[in-house]
């Protein structure tokens, strides 16, 4: 009982699009009508503005966060705290309250892993800056860092749940960024800095 009660509140908080209220709030539209279509932190900072969307990144990341500690709390061991931050994910990417089409769980997945393991964060932000430095790709930078999650989870010896977080959350990530990846390999992907209406939000 306890795991399904983790799953039905972590979907439901997951499922807040700080992106959709932020824009509407601000623009009076949906977000998801402008730029990539996307509602996170890279679309709203093309369409809106940095301010914007520094608070749909925090929004995003508390919310992955909170369910990390409600997992926690309720289930009493780390196997629900991990639960709490993957359903997470999950509804941020596919939020019951707007038609399913959200982000791509990395904004959310950087506040569960921040509360899970922040060290590893720490690294995946590492990551995740020189990559995006050295080739102008916010996607390419999001790819990398999630995939430096389990290895640096692995290499300083993190604890089993933490591990399997790590691991479906990095393929996770994968999956929602395969048509960034394509983009990339046919040298069509959008740099950061450019403005355009193409699908290379990333958050």
């Amino acid at each position: 009982m306890r795991y399904i009660l983790v799953i039905l509140l972590s979907y439901l908080i997951g499922s807040i699009s700080f992106g959709i209220i932020v824009t509407r709030l601000v623009k009076g539209e949906d977000i998801r009508k402008y730029g990539s279509g996307n509602t996170g932190f890279t679309n709203v900072l093309r369409v809106v503005g940095t301010g914007p969307a520094l608070f749909v990144i925090a929004g995003d990341a508390f919310k992955g966060a909170i369910c990390v500690i409600l997992g926690s709390y309720i289930g009493g061991n780390m196997y629900c705290a991990v639960l709490g931050g993957l359903v997470a994910m999950a509804g941020h990417t596919y939020p019951l309250y707007h038609g399913f089409r959200g982000g791509k769980g990395v904004a959310t997945g950087l506040g569960v892993t921040l509360t899970l393991a922040p060290d590893v964060t720490l690294i995946a932000i590492a990551v995740f800056a020189v990559s995006v430095l050295l080739s102008r790709y916010v996607s390419l930078g999001s790819i990398l860092g999630a995939f430096s999650v389990p290895l640096s989870i692995c290499i300083l010896g993190k604890q089993v749940p933490i591990l399997l977080f790590g691991i479906l959350a990095a393929l996770f990530v994968v999956y929602r960024h395969k048509s960034n990846i394509i983009r990339i390999y046919k040298g069509e992907e959008n740099k950061i800095g450019k403005k355009t209406d193409n699908d290379g939000g990333i958050l």
